[in-house]
């Protein structure tokens, strides 16, 4: 695949998989022995498409109304880096705080390495601390 291939696939991830929720594409992108740093919570690594296809269908339920908009895009050789944006409400209890109905944004950048037409790596770096800052409780705790 050339260069501008593998940036057309690392979109269509991003609109298939994030904002529309498109558990085949997971299966259909994510090579089987793919692994992906970065993008859980805890920073656990993930292998193979259901590994990731667990994780997608939990942020969808904390977040059912994610849209990703990817700002920025290139690549080189194998590899394709993304630098995204997304706006979401905090709907669902999946990390283990319950939903808050605060809409939030954060940002983040990904890179992918894409072999035969499917993501054999990736790596993500989004903004942990801002998320858990606008869905956090909205009063503080501290005795005055």
């Amino acid at each position: 695949m050339s260069v501008e291939d593998n940036v057309r696939l690392a979109r269509r991830w991003f609109q298939e998989v994030w904002n529309e929720g498109r558990m085949q594409t997971v299966y259909e992108l994510f090579a089987e022995n793919g692994i992906a740093t970065g993008q859980s919570e805890q920073g656990e690594m993930l292998r193979g498409p259901k590994e990731f296809a667990i994780f997608v269908e939990r942020i969808r339920g904390a977040f059912p109304d994610i849209k990703v908009m990817v700002d920025d895009a290139f690549g080189a050789d194998d590899r394709v880096a993304l630098r995204w944006s997304a706006t979401m409400t905090h709907k669902g209890d999946q990390l283990g705080m319950a939903a808050t109905n605060r809409e939030v944004k954060i940002s983040g950048i990904t890179i992918t390495r894409i072999r035969n037409g499917q993501i054999v790596e990736g790596w993500d770096n989004w903004d942990r601390l801002g998320l858990m800052r606008q869905i956090g409780p909205a009063e503080s705790s501290q005795a005055a």
